[in-house]
């Protein structure tokens, strides 16, 4: 059987899905803001500024700061079920589909870090009804990974007596990634997704390929 086949983690065209271009060039300004000065720190002049806007301009486009996290947040989050699940529905064996959604999940964090600093770690600015959607979604990807890790103990290849903590250390893992990650480091995202999918498969146990 195929091994499950990693998701790319580049941006062909970084939130290509937003539109119209103003709005996209908005939300890309957010997001350099939020990741540089924090969601608290920063105003919509800020904002409207990198974009080469008016701050009139931006509430044409969007309602409030918050408005822009909540979309940032939604497509990112959107982003990670999709890694996750494409690893978890894939073929192979529950360590190669372990290894896959690791190394997917890294590469993004790791290749698009600045956006993940603000998806990941700014969700607590959202207000509740917007902040329980991105909960929500958080929820599906630890489904995700949870379902490879019961595969796994089900069929002898994991020893993980605790389910529910394990998924949440390899998800830690792999979004803190985002924090640390710098492009002019010595590793390349490829690179530390390789080493944090060995790193995982050691955490769980499994058992080395054979041949």
């Amino acid at each position: 059987m195929a091994a499950a086949k990693d998701d790319s983690a580049g941006e062909a065209r970084p939130w290509g899905e937003v539109a119209p271009e103003a709005a996209r060039r908005l939300l890309i300004a957010a997001v350099d803001a939020f990741a540089e000065r924090g969601y608290h720190a920063t105003t919509t002049r800020d904002i409207a500024g990198r974009a080469g806007m008016s701050p009139a301009a931006l509430y044409i486009h969007y309602k409030t700061k918050e408005e822009l996290l909540y979309r940032i947040s939604r497509i990112g989050h959107e982003k990670a079920v999709e890694i996750l699940r494409t690893a978890a529905e894939g073929e192979g064996s529950a360590a190669e589909r372990l290894a896959c959604a690791v190394r997917s999940f890294v590469r993004w964090h790791a290749g698009q870090h600045t956006t993940a600093r603000v998806v990941q770690y700014e969700l607590d600015a959202l207000g509740a009804e917007s902040r329980a959607e991105i909960v929500t979604l958080r929820r599906q990807a630890d489904a995700q990974v949870r379902v490879i890790l019961d595969d796994g103990v089900a069929a002898g290849e994991f020893d993980v007596p605790d389910i529910p903590g394990t998924t949440l250390a390899v998800l830690s893992l792999c979004i803190d990634v985002a924090r640390w990650f710098n492009a002019a480091g010595r590793r390349t995202p490829d690179e530390v997704g390789t080493l944090y999918a060995d790193l995982v498969l050691r955490m769980v146990g499994a058992k080395p390929a054979e041949g």
